[in-house]
């Protein structure tokens, strides 16, 4: 091979060899974009996803998001700011006594299984109106959602008349059907239903379930609950009644009157003052 030749062919090596070499610091280049890309993906990746998260976690749950609602569909038979006032009775009765009652407070269904149909002769006879005020805070011990469920339930109800409110209140109340305080049986709108059923006016009475299964008036029961949480009586349990604005109670601690006979000790001393 001639000198010229040999060189030549050492020329065209380097050559191929320099090519190579931009060749792969090329491809080098693009997989350190490519790892790069991936990993800024991967971090806003994972930064969105704490963001979506940290926005979950802070959304005001269904019912949180209902408590300031502007627009309220309340139920017949109620009158005041968001339908809040709810007055059962004779016209001709001269004076209201107000009834504060959680749906899942345990002593509200001794009350009302004791002294419930005391209450309802009482009031059927006009010897005095009852003013119902619903409250929820047994949810907040459990983070439930029973006692505004079964509040919404009683708005279907009241919307078809104050009596299949009243029934339907007792039979949420009843031995039977009352769930343990630590159970949010409440909560299922089929459960609200299956004890409507033993209510006349609401058994197989489609527009109250279909206000029942809709919510119709789940945020009438907040502003219900509102109404409860802002009271003037200064009534801060269940069940409390209150009578021209004096609360009712059985003896010096302050205890409701949890029997018939206390009960109508109280109410007669009441109503003569």
């Amino acid at each position: 091979m001639s000198k010229r030749n040999s060189q030549a062919a050492k020329t065209a090596a380097r050559e191929r060899l320099r090519q190579e070499r931009e060749r792969q610091a090329k491809r080098d280049k693009a997989r350190r974009q490519v790892i790069v890309a991936g990993s800024v993906v991967a971090v806003l990746a994972a930064a969105g996803g704490i963001g979506y998260a940290v926005v979950q976690a802070n959304k005001p749950g269904y019912w949180d998001g209902l408590k300031d609602a502007s627009s309220v569909t309340a139920p017949a038979n109620t009158t005041g700011a968001k339908g809040t006032t709810v007055v059962l009775g004779k016209d001709t009765a001269k004076k209201t006594l107000k009834v504060y009652e959680d749906p899942r407070c345990p002593v509200c269904a001794q009350f009302e299984q004791t002294v419930g149909s005391t209450v309802k002769k009482d009031v059927d006879g006009g010897k005095y109106k009852i003013q119902f005020v619903g409250a929820t805070f047994i949810d907040d011990h459990d983070n439930g959602v029973g006692s505004k469920n079964a509040l919404s339930a009683l708005g279907a109800a009241l919307n078809v008349s104050p009596e299949a409110f009243l029934e339907y209140k007792g039979a949420l109340y009843s031995a039977k059907f009352h769930p343990d305080e630590q159970t949010d049986k409440f909560k299922s709108d089929d459960y609200l239903i299956e004890v409507a059923d033993t209510v006349p006016a609401l058994k197989n009475n489609a527009k109250f379930q279909d206000a029942v299964k809709k919510g119709t008036y789940d945020a009438w029961a907040m502003a219900m609950s509102k109404a409860f949480d802002d009271n003037k009586d200064g009534v801060s349990g269940t069940p409390s009644f209150v009578m021209d604005g004096k609360k009712l109670t059985a003896d010096n601690q302050g205890n409701p009157p949890m029997t018939v006979a206390d009960y109508n000790r109280v109410l007669d001393a009441a109503l003569k003052g």
